[in-house]
């Protein structure tokens, strides 16, 4: 599940919106805003469970979020992975739910999907919702605090804690690096510390988790006098309290939960520890010190250190590690706090067989760079101005200002205790972050983790000891068949009313499409925009169509170095000056190339537009070519190609693009390259390739900012006469052509702890009438979470996968339909027999209550459609690119109302037919491939990674 912001990160961004004005150096940077606070009200019930209501009208949705104040802490040595294990379970079903719980009913009121995260310290429930769906959201969120744990039985257990391993496989297991965090935290904890284990748990201990297990542990800790409610959004407070009073108020209190105590990680002297990655083709370093908690006054200054010390050009570990030393692409730094202790983390990938104690040393010289030089005030200004921007961005959602109220609540029992972090942050000065430097860092013992590639132990750090780390082995059929699917027999649990019915909609909301300008430059550029007041934000890009399809094939990966070069600096300025001036202004300016275009995308202050613009045109217009830079940025992205080749996911990724649009298709290509084709490029290719390629005739711009048209369109004059224009040739639009028989084609990982499934075939252009049309159809397939067959069969029938999904994409030229999971390696040709079955029997078996289930979430999820920045710029986005009206979205719902069953069972029989579809495994080629014959595809390829 994901996890969402966290509360000190949000602290540290709000404490920058009392920043002094910026440097009078930096252009246009107007003193800030005098402040900004998150209202809210807060209320307790007789049962303790504490209340927090925050109005928020801008958008028709409110968010709702239950924060239990349980977490791996809480757990005991033997039990791990039961918090986590909780946040399934708690989804599944309760009493007057029934099964499929909040993720069936998600679906019927278009929820932006029912999730969760857990924590070291806590676990949240969390949900975006129509306005209309609060009394169902608050009826709901109820159930699980009063009436669920009858509803856990044996099977649901088997079945759910197959998922939970599932997930770790994925995360951990079969990641690379994935066992780096346990191996730091055995090391950095005591064994009878809280955070000696990881969130996940091990695969014994929930293999070992017992029903009564389950239930003392829901009845310690799932009580009304542990829990946090926040609702934030589009509401009437008056009549949300009385729904709260009615649902949650007869819930009993339970015993009173006491703290525990503050308790720092403890190294005595420096511990080394190596391990033998079998998914790293790289080595990598990372060192941990124990530091202070969450709210702990050096907690503040600790986090600026990290920001520094790595973040930027001048920062001393980019200096020494990467352009001097050369051994690196880049340098990671965090404070990583929590509720009871926190720990200062450096992580090095390094370049291949770079030995790690050069790293080591490098960081020595690194640190001893920063106690000669310090920090400047003008740097610590420089990052609370970014951390003012980020904060912006973290409450620009309704789920994301509930999740800052519900932190602070947990932690302080005060919501409004943000203040507090927002003036200690504020009073964070040079000589604090060197005062945390020499409390916590310097000369300090920590932990150092190598993680290095199988049989290359000898580029670990000198004198490390073997890392303890347990691994699964793959064993067929070592796990027994579940069947969750039969109704539990328990005794209900009483209520003052009839709980068992539905609560009814409110009165439906008004879904207002935003209202888009739009105008042409005079170079012939379309720019479009929406005016957004709700935070102190512009975010805009410019597509320039072309990307990869204009890489020569010799070359691939032309646009993509090039796109990377462009922010290291213009004719004017070196790299450091342009990144200073960038983080001056609390922006972020970011170039990427895709497989159709080359993007620039902008985050700044709004009383800053004008001066982030001008470093636009300055980077569009004026690039600077820096030979040492070019060189670092294509050892970065030869090191990207290298880690993929031993990352699953990557593999599928990249292969399936071959066998679904062919050797010829500039789109099969890896946006990267190849070792060969990256080598072979040179700094003129990508002069060459900006020469003839970034041109306006086939730009598009898109602005979403509390800035009017008007503004907008002044500021663009000079681009639009400074930016001349030329004709660029675009490769026509492909369509999908002929789809040959089925075949099964297997790359191999050994020892694979999951197998990666990509099934499809290359399908529709997003042009194509039948294309949103078949994404309707699919919903029930794949594309609805929980709502979908896939899921419902492969990870809450059987317990086979963590998720799976599927999906039609496209654009102006057809786009692959997928289906894409992770699997538990002994189940494979299970799995993919199952998706056969599904996709064979979906036409037959698709109901007019999937039609239903289908419209309902599709028309009303549209009240939260324009929610974010980044919804707008998406729309704005496909206005541009296929010429739509700016009120599309409507157009689409007359689809989903005009959808029958006849249409859909025709479309599923043209667009989802098993037998001429690309069946791809990365897997573990010696225990999987022979079984993946009896899929009935004929013999499967081995295909070369």
């Amino acid at each position: 599940m994901k996890t969402l912001p966290s509360k000190l990160l949000l602290a540290a961004c709000l404490s920058s919106a009392f920043l002094a004005p910026a440097s009078a150096a930096t252009p246009a940077a107007a003193a800030p805003q005098a402040g900004l606070k998150v209202d809210f009200q807060k209320f307790t019930l007789p049962n303790g469970l504490e209340v927090i209501f925050h109005i928020d009208r801008s958008d028709p949705v409110v968010a709702v979020n239950l924060t239990a104040h349980v977490g791996s802490a809480r757990e005991k040595a033997g039990r791990t992975g039961f918090a986590h294990l909780f946040e399934h379970l708690l989804f599944l079903e309760s009493e007057n739910l029934g099964k499929g719980g909040l993720d069936k009913m998600t679906a019927r009121i278009g929820g932006s999907g029912a999730n969760g995260s857990t924590s070291q310290d806590r676990t949240n429930y969390l949900q975006t919702v129509p306005k209309d769906a609060l009394e169902k959201m608050i009826w709901a969120e109820a159930d699980k605090l009063g009436w669920f744990i009858n509803t856990v039985t044996d099977p649901v257990l088997a079945k759910e804690k197959q998922v939970v391993k599932n997930e770790k496989r994925q995360g951990v297991d079969n990641a690379p690096y994935g066992h780096t965090r346990y191996v730091i935290n055995k090391a950095l904890y005591p064994e009878n510390h809280p955070y000696n284990w990881q969130v996940i748990g091990s695969l014994e201990d929930l293999q070992n988790a017992t029903l009564d297990d389950v239930k003392e542990f829901y009845r310690l800790w799932y009580v009304p006098n542990n829990v946090t409610l926040v609702i934030a959004g589009d509401f009437d407070p008056a009549q949300a309290r009385k729904w709260v009073e009615k649902y949650f108020g007869e819930i009993k209190r339970g015993a009173p939960v006491e703290a525990i105590a503050k308790r720092p990680g403890v190294v005595k002297q420096i511990v080394k520890l190596a391990h033998e990655d079998n998914f790293a083709k790289l080595p990598e370093l990372t060192m941990a010190w124990p530091t202070v908690e969450d709210l702990h006054p050096d907690s503040y200054a600790l986090e600026v250190l990290a920001e520094y010390l790595s973040e930027t050009k001048r920062a001393p570990f980019y200096q020494v590690l990467v352009e001097d030393a050369k051994l690196a692409p880049t340098v990671q730094i965090g404070n990583h706090t929590a509720e009871l202790a926190g720990q200062f983390m450096l992580n090095v990938r390094a370049f291949e067989d770079k030995p790690l104690d050069q790293v080591a040393a490098a960081v020595d010289q690194a640190f001893a760079k920063f106690e000669k030089e310090g920090i400047s005030e003008r740097d610590l200004n420089r990052i609370k101005a970014s951390l003012e921007t980020r904060f912006y961005n973290a409450m620009s959602s309704v789920l994301g200002k509930s999740a800052l109220l519900a932190e602070y609540n947990y932690l302080t029992g005060n919501p409004g205790q943000a203040e507090e972090g927002i003036k200690k942050t504020l009073a964070v000065t040079p000589a604090d972050v060197r005062r945390v430097y020499d409390t916590y860092i310097k000369g300090k013992p920590y932990v150092a983790t190598s993680f290095v590639p199988k049989g290359k132990l000898a580029l670990a750090l000198s004198g490390s000891s073997k890392a303890d780390v347990v691994e699964e082995k793959v064993v067929q059929g070592a796990e027994n068949a579940v069947d969750p699917s039969a109704n539990a027999e328990y005794a209900r649990t009483p209520s003052s009313f009839e709980r068992s019915k539905e609560p009814p909609y409110g009165a439906a909301p008004v879904v207002k499409v935003p209202q888009v300008w739009d105008t042409k430059l005079a170079n012939g550029m379309r720019v479009v925009g929406i005016k957004n007041k709700e935070v102190p934000l512009v975010q805009f890009d410019i597509a320039i169509d072309g990307g990869l399809l204009l890489d020569q094939p010799e070359k691939v990966g032309v646009a993509n170095l090039m796109a990377r070069l462009m922010t290291q600096g213009t004719a004017k300025k070196t790299p450091e000056e342009l990144e200073e001036a960038i983080q001056q202004l609390g922006a972020s300016i970011d170039v990427s190339a895709g497989a159709e275009d080359v993007r620039i995308s902008v985050t700044t202050l709004a009383r800053n537009y004008q001066a982030t613009l001008d470093l636009v045109e300055e980077i569009l217009l004026q690039p600077r070519w820096d030979e040492k830079e070019f060189a670092l940025v294509k050892q970065s992205v030869l090191s990207q190609i290298r880690q993929q080749e031993a990352d699953p996911n990557a593999l599928a990724a990249i292969h399936f693009g071959k066998l679904v649009y062919g050797k010829d298709d500039p789109r099969s290509r890896n946006i990267l390259g190849t070792t060969e084709s990256v080598n072979a490029i040179t700094i003129d290719d990508l002069k060459a390739y900006y020469r003839a390629n970034l041109s306006p005739s086939v730009a598009r711009m898109h602005v979403v900012g509390a800035l009017p048209k008007a503004a907008i369109a002044r500021s663009l004059t000079q681009l639009g006469r400074d930016w001349k224009a030329h004709p660029v040739k675009l490769p026509a639009a492909v369509a999908a052509g002929e789809r040959p028989a089925a075949k099964v084609y297997f790359v191999d990982v050994p020892d694979a702890k999951q197998s990666v499934l990509r099934i499809g075939y290359r399908a529709l252009a997003a042009t194509d009438p039948d294309f949103y049309p078949a994404t309707v159809t699919n919903y029930i397939l794949g594309g609805g979470g929980f709502a979908s067959r896939l899921t419902q069969q492969l990870r809450e029938g059987k317990g086979y996968t963590y998720g799976i999904r599927s999906s039609f994409t496209g654009s102006e030229s057809a786009g692959p339909f997928t289906i894409a999971s992770g699997v538990r390696s002994n189940v494979t040709l299970e799995s993919a027999q199952l998706v056969k079955q599904v996709l064979q029997d979906y036409p037959a078996t698709y109901s007019a209550a999937d039609l239903e289930t289908t419209r309902n979430f599709l028309v009303k999820s549209n009240a939260r459609a324009f929610e974010t920045a980044g919804a707008k710029l998406g729309m704005l986005d496909n206005i541009s690119k296929y010429g739509w009206r700016a009120d599309y979205v409507k157009q689409r719902e007359g689809i989903v109302k005009a959808m029958t069953l006849p249409r859909v069972q025709a479309l599923s029989q043209k667009y989802l037919d098993p037998s001429k579809m690309v069946w791809l495994v990365v897997g573990d080629a010696k225990t999987q491939l022979p079984r993946m014959q009896e899929l009935g595809f004929d013999e499967p390829v081995l295909i070369a990674r």
